[in-house]
């Protein structure tokens, strides 16, 4: 994430991420569960968040279905500031929109993230960064990753972060269809869920980097669409793998050498759904 601009004017980057690997080990007694994720951002997917000096706190964003009262993390993460560094926040963060909702890309816990490195930043840095990992912990699972800007494994809930060492610099393609899908559904169908016959699971392995989703099970139980979207990626030339994101419901394609990302997305759109928002680049 890079803060740019002056003390009035602020932008900060909330960049999307995948997960490269994702493992469920069963329910924790806080009632979330016990995992080991792999994710990578993408920095060129990203939304941007503009801090402006105003008489009081204001939230905007320009995508009018996206709520600008409590429940956006972006206010909640300046609630946190706010009683952790002992201030009154003073500014309008205008939100800009580019990762889509309910795609497993981590878009709000992202807008989190970086809401709380661009106020720490604007008053000068009054909390440390363990303590801001443990209030961005308390946001939300995914938070704590965003604090890093490599690839990292995410254990526990998500929220023990460990840089993973590794550059995984490889281009990729995203497909989402036009719903979301809900990471607590999708959790709480895990245990019970099973596989289609005819779609593969078994982990795939790129640059090293040993690539399956445990929650690929119960969404693709619930959104068959995924699951052939998969598939369709797989048989696709130039794919050299597939892997769903998170709890979806993009799932994303891991492209050969030489290969051009928005091509294959127009031939796999036009195969699929012309409908499906995509979205072509490099992560790592």
């Amino acid at each position: 994430m890079l803060t740019s601009g002056t003390p009035s004017l602020v932008l900060v980057d909330a960049p999307a991420k995948i997960n490269l690997s994702l493992r469920v080990f069963g329910r924790r007694r806080d009632g979330f569960h016990k995992v080991e994720t792999l994710m990578t951002p993408l920095r060129g997917l990203c939304d941007q968040l503009h801090f402006e000096s105003a008489d009081s706190y204001e939230l905007e964003c320009n995508e009018p279905g996206v709520p600008t009262d409590g429940t956006n993390l972006v206010t909640q993460a300046v609630r946190a500031f706010e009683q952790e560094a002992d201030v009154q926040v003073a500014y309008r963060i205008r939100l800009e929109k580019h990762i889509p909702h309910g795609a497993g890309l981590g878009g709000g816990s992202s807008d989190a993230a970086a809401t709380l490195l661009g106020l720490n930043a604007l008053y000068d840095e009054p909390i440390e960064f363990e303590q801001l990992s443990r209030i961005g912990a308390k946001l939300g699972s995914d938070v704590p990753f965003f604090f890093f800007d490599e690839a990292c494994w995410c254990r526990g809930r998500g929220t023990d972060v460990e840089a993973a060492g590794i550059e995984w610099n490889e281009n990729v393609v995203l497909f989402k269809p036009g719903f979301p899908i809900s990471t607590e559904q999708a959790y709480k169908r895990w245990k019970f869920s099973r596989e289609h016959a005819d779609i593969p699971y078994e982990h795939q392995e790129v640059a090293g980097v040993r690539m399956a989703n445990d929650l690929e099970r119960p969404v693709f139980e619930k959104h068959l669409f995924l699951a052939i979207l998969k598939r369709k990626l797989l048989a696709t030339e130039g794919v050299k793998a597939a892997l769903m994101s998170g709890s979806g419901s993009t799932v994303f394609a891991v492209l050969e050498d030489g290969v051009d990302g928005e091509a294959l997305a127009n031939e796999v759109k036009e195969a699929t759904d012309p409908g499906l928002w995509t979205w072509s680049g490099q992560a790592g």
